[in-house]
């Protein structure tokens, strides 16, 4: 008996030990516990919107909440090759936790909205991009890398004047639809804007900051846009001359398609945003390892691994760690955001969780398993 005992205590220590070492909860049943053992609770985040929606300001909170704490997993959609969405699922059990579109072709948009809204709707957090075509030069990926001179769109009577209103028009009646259903957005235009290869970048950091400002103003001021999260996409070697200022974003971070943590780029952004400003790695191909990550304090708040080859390329056994690492959070593992619209509120149940929150028993595809509804 006293031998037995002894067994059973070794392995609640050994158990304790791993616990803390790997940063969650002894139990295993609060994936939004902090690593300091406490719920993580909601902080009065400033959106730089002041109208700002109630779902909008809940997700910034919740963002703000998690940042140095837990990793947001995210996975990038195309609308042609495979479904990355299932794929992520297949291979890893798992759903991502932020969803990624584009506004990259019109005859796509309409779906496009209508998966962002079932996301938000399942439980997820979408975000959207905008491959913006150069004014004038039509639409997609080969127009959005085309050079235009920059100072004919704020010059009336011109063509690129004429479309970049027609542009900033179009994309904002989409996002009038995801507004009125009350879906908030982590919305990332004009990607990569220190890089050389888009047009918004070619002309140097004061014409882009000028572009950045118009469509601000017009979507939040003009169209009020209110349920839109601004985040400020640099490339992979960022730049404080394409800092807007910090009224125009409430999230900022590089990308790159290398591989490892990404220590220096990860600095690099901070040095430009400072500590109150989340760092995000908007676009990846190669999944940040979470122990390494957060060890060295590279604490990214969310990834998004971009998609068809970079996904099917990737080292399987890392996405499958990544995915079900108590650090790194996928869908079925958020809360009710909603709940972090108030300061000091905590994290609720998964919205498809048993209502008494002990432990999420969803299936990866996020619904409850058919024996426990009763």
């Amino acid at each position: 008996m006293r031998k037995n005992v002894i067994i059973v205590l070794l392995t609640v220590a050994v158990s304790v030990a791993w616990a803390r070492e790997y940063r969650v909860s002894p139990t295993g049943n609060d994936p939004l516990e902090s690593t300091a053992g406490k719920p993580l609770r909601a902080r009065a985040a400033t959106p730089v919107n002041p109208d700002a929606s109630p779902q909008a300001r809940a997700l910034l909170n919740f963002i703000h909440a998690m940042y140095g704490k837990k990793t947001l997993s995210g996975q990038m959609w195309a609308p042609w090759g495979i479904d990355e969405i299932e794929t992520v699922q297949r291979i890893t059990g798992k759903l991502p936790a932020i969803r990624g579109q584009d506004y990259i072709h019109e005859r796509d948009n309409k779906r496009e909205n209508q998966l962002a809204m079932e996301w938000w709707r399942a439980g997820g957090i979408p975000t959207i991009m905008w491959h913006w075509g150069a004014p004038s030069k039509g639409e997609g990926y080969n127009q959005s890398k085309m050079a235009i001179d920059i100072d004919r769109c704020f010059e009336p009577g011109t063509a690129e004047h004429t479309a970049m209103g027609n542009d900033l028009k179009r994309i904002a009646d989409h996002l009038t639809e995801l507004r009125d259903a009350n879906v908030p957005v982590l919305w990332r235009p004009m990607h990569e804007c220190d890089g050389n290869w888009f047009w918004y970048g070619k002309g140097g950091g004061e014409r882009f900051v000028k572009l950045w400002r118009t469509m601000f103003n017009y979507f939040v001021h003009e169209r009020q846009l209110n349920n839109l999260i601004w985040v400020l996409c640099h490339c992979g070697n960022p730049r404080a001359e394409w800092n807007p200022g910090k009224d125009y974003y409430d999230l900022a971070g590089p990308d790159t398609y290398g591989s490892g943590i990404q220590a220096s780029l990860f600095n690099a952004a901070k040095a430009i945003h400072g500590d109150n400003i989340p760092i995000v790695y908007h676009e990846c191909g190669t999944i940040p390892d979470p122990d390494e990550s957060f060890r060295r304090k590279i604490t990214w708040s969310w990834w998004m691994l971009w998609h068809t080859g970079h996904l099917t390329r990737h080292n399987r056994e890392a996405l499958i760690r990544a995915y079900n690492h108590d650090l790194v959070l996928t869908r079925d593992e958020l809360p009710d955001i909603m709940g972090y619209l108030k300061e000091g509120g905590s994290a609720a149940p998964a919205k498809n969780d048993v209502s008494d929150g002990q432990v999420s028993v969803k299936s990866p595809d996020g619904t409850i398993p058919e024996e426990l509804h009763k």
